[in-house]
């Protein structure tokens, strides 16, 4: 009985394992008619993007399987944080699972750790850690980098601090792996020809001592702009030290990385509030498309069950991605036998043309291709708002897919810094521990005028000149404080300039030319002097083919020959009536008015005059002329013997063409000047150390020219005005101005002090009363200008000569209206006295008649008479 019992049950289990084989057999061939896939999952589940990963992989499997019909399964694993928890889990699933592809892994220990695996199983690994290196891709050939690189937004970065006019900014990162350091060399690369220099790199550490001493350091120095490449945790903390601190008030900049910006759609709102002002750089996510919204619900959901304790339910960035690299990986998956290295081949075929929740994704040479488009963001109250984009090669807009370029952040609105400020700041300050300024000041200056140092008894040093001067005078217009110390330097000149690029000197003030290969070393701020560079040459003797009118002004002549003409008209008006030849037709009498003003004074003979009145005239216009005739001769003997200042060589090529010797000021730059532009030989150049040597060498021949910047070009001829002369064209030169390190943030203040300084007055004022009240030297020689002689030397002269002949001409005019009168008074008086006579007579005659009349009415009466 018991035997037949152990025999059933025997024949029971033999059965049950068939059935059981017979099941798998079945299962195995539906697993294989409806197409069964499998991949892998590796993701850090302790962090927020390796939570939003794995929610987006788990909703691509819904989705995929739902749109396809296929049996996609995902075999999710966690590797908090560790890379051999990481390798562990990889091989599991590889053995185990026998999956055919492992996502996730977004850190470098993982991915490299991983894809060691994966290679060796010749399973494809697809990383979503965005920095994967080339070398990793090399050594692994089933490595793949499913998310973009953004690199790219270091030249955002340089785009916002140029837009800003920062010439300087501190880098702050956080050490927290090999690939923190990655993104240097591509910040280092996009500000090498962009004028923005790097002032400081701080490394973070995790312990928070470390990274108060950090803020305190950077806290004293001078950059107030910030570059923050860290994780959300350690930045929050960074911003909570800094904010008590005082380095969220008005004055500081704070720009942060995608690292840091992807993840502040998690942050709480009193989060926000100690960070305001920030802006940031992000990776770009269209999250206003219609594939998004769908994606974004369906997260939501699925985050809410499966994630309780956070706060957020929102997709990020790496929802994104992730999304969109399972998604390529299932659909080359789903291609009859694509596994192993067809996969790798499948999915550079593969492109979600605008589907992706990324929008357009693409594989490169096992690589997603980059990002060119970054959203910039700026923390405003208790949130943060999207200011607009930057994309490579279009520079800042609102929306995407502009097609202008422009390069002004400030066309995106406005932005709200730290403190609120109405302006942009400056991004600088005076550090609160600063040394003096280390001003370097050359000992090679040629001209005193401009730097002069001295030691007293003592060895106490004294800068002083114009240049020094003017330095001071721009220091006080300064909106700040600044120390300064001047240090000589003795060398030449580009050696000065190359100290400032050593950090040995802050700055140079001197008599410094702006050049460009200087530009390199240092830079300049706006010139103080005139530009250009001089020929100065010998001058050579001339005189002029007109030079016999020089010795009278314009005026002079005219006064002189109407004088002339009214003398001759005086006299002839005069003598007219004694003299017949003085009468005649009217175009007769005005040649003899003309030649009489010209050559009657000369010619006649005083007995010759028969007025007294014109021997008066002649003899005031005889002394005027005699007077005026000697000054003519002198000036014109005086003039025949001046030399006149015009060079004895013309150009340079000149003195190229007969191998003239030239020279120049010893350390300055102008050597190469000659030799490299003008192609002189070096044979032919000599250096000198005073103005003094150089008139020495001129006089004496030893050099034919000398070649001077334009501001000693005019110490030099206003000392030696009569012995030398400019010629030729003025030459390229950049003046004279300040030096100062390349990124200064006080370049911009410089610049407007002495503009300010300029456009007051005060410029013009100590040019003149430093450089500018030079005297000559050249005392023996005569002034080589031609000064022609004036009115202003003869009015009384020409006031005799004028009124004497008008008080002979108002005589004459006087006697001969009286002579007139007198002859029609006469006339009058004896035609009156005719009349008179006339009328008596007849009286006469009528006293007659009446008596005749009344003799015979009275005989008694006539008998009585």
């Amino acid at each position: 009985m018991m035997r037949n019992k152990l025999t059933y049950f025997h024949v029971f289990i033999i059965i049950l394992l068939f059935l059981s084989y017979s099941i798998n057999k079945i299962n195995i061939a539906s697993a294989s008619t409806n197409d069964t896939f499998v991949i892998g999952a590796i993701t850090d589940m302790t962090s927020r993007a390796g939570k939003e990963a794995r929610v987006a992989m788990e909703t691509v499997i819904d989705d995929f399987n739902a749109k396809t019909g296929k049996n996609l399964t995902l075999y999710a694993r966690n590797s908090r944080g560790n890379f051999v928890q990481a390798i562990h889990e990889a091989t599991d699933l590889i053995d185990t699972h026998k999956v055919e592809a492992i996502l996730g892994l977004q850190t470098l220990e993982e991915v490299v750790s991983v894809a060691e695996v994966g290679s060796e199983a010749q399973v494809p690994t697809f990383s979503l850690f965005d920095s994967v290196p080339q070398w990793a891709l090399d050594r692994w050939p089933f490595l793949v980098q499913a998310s973009p690189s953004q690199f790219a937004q270091m030249k955002a970065v340089v785009a916002i601090l140029k837009s800003c006019e920062w010439n300087r900014f501190t880098f702050i990162y956080e050490d927290i792996n090999s690939a923190s350091t990655q993104v240097i060399p591509h910040l280092m690369e996009a500000i090498k020809e962009s004028g923005v220099e790097m002032s400081n790199i701080v490394k973070l550490s995790p312990f928070a001592s470390s990274l108060l001493e950090e803020l305190e350091r950077i806290k004293t120095e001078q950059c107030r702009v910030f570059l923050v490449h860290a994780t959300l945790e350690t930045g929050i903390r960074l911003f909570q030290n800094a904010k008590s601190m005082g380095m969220m008030e008005r004055g500081y900049v704070w720009i942060t990385t995608n690292l840091f910006t992807d993840l502040l759609h998690t942050v709480n709102s009193s989060t926000f509030s100690m960070m305001e002002g920030v802006v940031g750089l992000g990776s770009f996510l269209p999250d206003t498309s219609s594939q998004f919204q769908d994606f974004s619900t369906k997260f939501q959901k699925k985050f809410k069950i499966e994630q309780p304790e956070e706060d957020n339910n929102m997709p990020g960035i790496f929802a994104a991605q992730a999304y969109d690299a399972t998604w390529i990986v299932a659909l080359a998956l789903s291609e009859k036998n694509t596994s192993g290295q067809k996969l790798l081949e499948r999915v550079p075929l593969i492109s979600l043309d605008g589907n992706g929740i990324t929008g357009e994704v693409q594989f490169v040479d096992r690589k997603s291709a980059a990002s060119h488009i970054f959203p910039i963001i700026n923390v405003i109250g208790k949130y943060y708002r999207e200011l607009g984009f930057w994309s490579e090669g279009l520079g800042f807009s609102e929306v995407i897919n502009q097609t202008t370029n422009d390069t002004s952040l400030q066309n995106l609105g406005h932005i709200f810094w730290p403190g609120r400020p109405l302006h942009t700041p400056r991004g600088w300050d005076i550090s609160t521990n600063v040394n003096p300024l280390r001003v370097g000041v050359p000992m090679m200056a040629m001209f005193k005028q401009f730097v002069e140092v001295k030691y007293d008894r003592d060895g106490n040093l004294t800068c002083t000149g114009y240049s020094i001067e003017l330095f001071k005078e721009v220091v006080k217009q300064l909106p700040y404080y600044l120390p300064y110390e001047f240090i000589p330097f003795n060398g030449t000149y580009d050696q000065l300039v190359e100290q400032v690029y050593l950090k040995n000197f802050d700055a140079v003030v001197g008599d410094v030319s702006v050049v460009s290969r200087r530009y390199q070393y240092a830079e300049f701020t706006h010139p103080y002097t005139e530009t250009g560079l001089v020929m100065v040459v010998p001058v050579a003797s001339h005189h002029g083919q007109w030079l016999f009118v020089k010795p009278f002004t314009l005026g002079m002549w005219a006064l002189t020959v109407m004088i002339h003409i009214y003398n001759g008209f005086v006299v002839w008006l005069i003598e007219r009536k004694h003299s017949p030849e003085l009468e005649g037709s009217a175009l007769h009498q005005t040649g003899i008015l003309l030649c009489l003003a010209f050559t009657r004074m000369f010619l006649a003979n005083g007995d010759e005059l028969h007025s007294n009145l014109t021997r008066m005239t002649a003899v005031a216009w005889l002394f005027a002329a005699i007077i005026i005739g000697q000054c003519y001769t002198a000036s014109l003997t005086s003039m025949l013997t001046v030399r006149r200042l015009i060079p004895k060589v013309a150009d340079f090529e000149t003195l190229k063409n007969t191998n003239a010797v030239v020279g120049y000021g010893r350390g300055a730059h102008v050597v190469k000047y000659l030799e490299d532009v003008l192609h002189f030989k070096s044979s032919n150049i000599r250096s000198f150390t005073s103005p003094e040597e150089y008139a020495r060498a001129l006089r004496s021949g030893e050099i034919a020219a000398v070649f001077l910047e334009a501001p000693f070009t005019k110490l030099f001829l206003s000392k030696y005005c009569k012995s030398f002369i400019a010629a030729g064209p003025t030459f390229g030169d950049g003046g004279f101005a300040f030096v100062l390190q390349k990124g200064s943030p006080m370049l911009l203040d410089f610049t407007k002090a002495l503009l300010n300084v300029s456009e007051s007055g005060t410029l013009r004022h100590m040019e003149q009363r430093m450089i500018g009240s030079e005297h000559c030297v050249d005392m023996e020689s005569i002034h080589d200008d031609y000064e022609s002689l004036g009115l202003h030397s003869f009015w009384s002269l020409f006031l005799f000569t004028g009124g004497t002949s008008t008080v002979a001409l108002a005589i004459y005019v006087i006697i001969s209206l009286r002579n007139r009168y007198q002859i029609e008074w006469r006339s009058s008086i004896t035609i009156i006295s005719d009349v008179r006579k006339y009328f008596l007579y007849r009286r006469k005659q009528f006293s007659r008649k009446v008596s005749d009349v009344e003799s015979p009415k009275s005989p008694n009466t006539l008998e009585m008479t």
